[in-house]
């Protein structure tokens, strides 16, 4: 079903005219959705067609290439050399990725809410609710995650974001707007009102619940800015969540723990992710390596030198969790050595994968972002101190050691920051985290000097126009009403 739908939306965005003599006709034997939707458990086969969309690889390895996460590994063949280099255009795989996953998830989330429509809910009152609410949760999150990489500014209503799709249209010809951020907050809002109204249990962390409804309001007000009601839903979350200990996070990351794991993207071996590796495609683990988390396991993006400096010599447990500490090669002499590519290689172990190496599961939401946006809260409303006490209470969690408190808000800010910047290495966060939290924490990217030496440059604005990314140029040439993102 993924295959299909991926051909359909391929179909729309890569050319029109190739499409032409498939849809100027009615071909035989043509299932429509009156036809392929007959029961709830049809319904239930459509929903987990729109969950096998949502894919955060892409998200996860442009921001390392793109921010002071990573720098090229010593078996780089050129992989990532124009994020790398800040070269970000309309071509851009990743945008391509990020664009055509998430609206593939939507177009599945639509045809199933239309399609339930015409199906008797009494063959099935707790499923049928169930499903249809987990599509409204699909769908609002989709959207969600279009806004968060293509709006120039989360917290300007008027900014555009997206196409805001709420129906099947049959005519893929046409020409959609984008709509602005204050239309998607309400489309979003509504459909998390939908979902929640729906789905009477939260059926664990791999499936939409109450917990991730409340857990992507709570997110969805930090970014806006709205931090009253950002801190309301991400506490609601932590009166039932426990932050995970040293211990509990380091198996949270071989998938054997979910103290904190609020919901994630199950990966497993035999589904249709495995076996899409490099550069996106469901092995987190294979943005950075092409066999394996060791030496030998060809690495070719590999951990920043300013985040290993960061870490290095601490008991923090993120170090161990990041880094594969055992079989990393350490040269003391990198900044004086001109062959550190080979010298130094600093090898990424958040994804090492367990009988299958590479892959595991993909964490969207953790009880620490909850954490942390109190934390961003308390800093926006003036109690430093508070925002302080915040970070320091994860740190002590991590192994980490305690940072003075803030006595100002551009110092809160920056804490927050530093420490997000930990918490979520490798995770997709740190673009955003810098977009929008960058000018108040008086913080931008911090490549290492050393690397970003070889590189074109060795940070960017947080008000750079790459801070958003670009409408795909597949979109553009196939829907000229789609207005594209400045610069590009």
């Amino acid at each position: 079903m993924k295959n299909i739908f991926k051909f359909i939306f391929a179909c729309l965005l890569v050319t029109v005219t190739s499409c032409n003599d498939a849809i100027d006709i009615t071909q035989p034997g043509r299932l429509g959705a009156e036809n392929a939707f007959r029961s709830v458990t049809d319904l239930q086969s459509g929903l987990l067609g729109a969950y096998n969309f949502l894919d955060t690889t892409y998200e996860i390895g442009f921001t390392s290439a793109m921010t002071d996460e990573c720098y090229r590994g010593r078996d780089n063949g050129g992989q990532n050399t124009n994020e790398q280099n800040f070269n970000i255009n309309s071509s851009n795989g990743y945008a391509f990725g990020i664009w055509s996953g998430y609206y593939g998830a939507i177009g599945m989330a639509n045809r199933v809410i239309e399609a339930a429509a015409t199906i008797d809910r009494n063959e099935d009152p707790t499923l049928y609710d169930d499903v249809v609410g987990q599509a409204y949760a699909i769908r609002a999150f989709s959207h969600f995650q279009i806004l968060t990489w293509f709006s120039t500014d989360y917290t300007d209503d008027n900014a555009l974001a997206g196409l805001l799709l709420t129906g099947v249209t049959e005519d893929i010809f046409a020409q959609v707007p984008r709509s602005t951020n204050g239309e998607f907050y309400t489309q979003i809002s509504a459909d998390l009102d939908m979902a929640s109204s729906l789905i009477t249990t939260n059926s664990g962390v791999k499936f939409m619940g109450q917990d991730f409804i409340t857990a992507l309001r709570a997110r969805m007000h930090a970014y806006k800015g709205d931090y009253a009601a950002a801190a309301t839903h991400a506490q609601a979350i932590l009166d039932n969540y426990s932050v995970s200990d040293a211990a509990q996070f380091t198996a949270m990351f071989e998938d054997a723990d979910f103290t904190e794991v609020i919901f994630s993207l199950e990966r497993s071996i035999g589904d249709s992710y495995d076996g899409q590796g490099t550069a996106g495609g469901g092995w987190a683990g294979s943005l950075y390596a092409f066999i394996d988390a060791t030496e030998q396991g060809g690495p070719f993006m590999e951990m920043s030198r300013s985040v290993y400096n960061i870490l290095a010599g601490t008991s923090d447990v993120r170090l161990s969790r990041s880094l594969n500490v055992a079989e990393s090669i350490i040269d003391p002499g990198y900044e004086s050595n001109d062959n550190f590519i080979n010298d130094d290689v600093l090898l990424v172990y958040k994804y090492p994968g367990g009988v299958q190496p590479l892959l595991n599961d993909l964490k969207v939401f953790r009880a620490a972002e909850m954490h942390l946006i109190l934390a961003e809260a308390a800093a926006d409303a003036g109690d430093y101190a508070q925002a302080g006490t915040l970070v320091n209470q994860l740190r002590g969690l991590r192994g980490a050691s305690t940072l003075d408190a803030p006595t100002n808000e551009a110092d809160a800010f920056g804490m927050i920051l530093d420490e997000r910047r930990l918490e979520f290495l490798f995770e997709g966060h740190r673009w955003v985290d810098l977009k929008r939290l960058g000018d108040r924490g008086n913080r931008a990217m911090d490549r290492d000097a050393r690397e970003c030496s070889f590189l074109a440059d060795c940070t960017l604005p947080n008000s750079d126009y790459r801070f958003t990314l670009p409408i795909p140029v597949a979109e553009i040439t196939a829907n000229s009403a789609a207005q594209q993102n400045p610069n590009y």
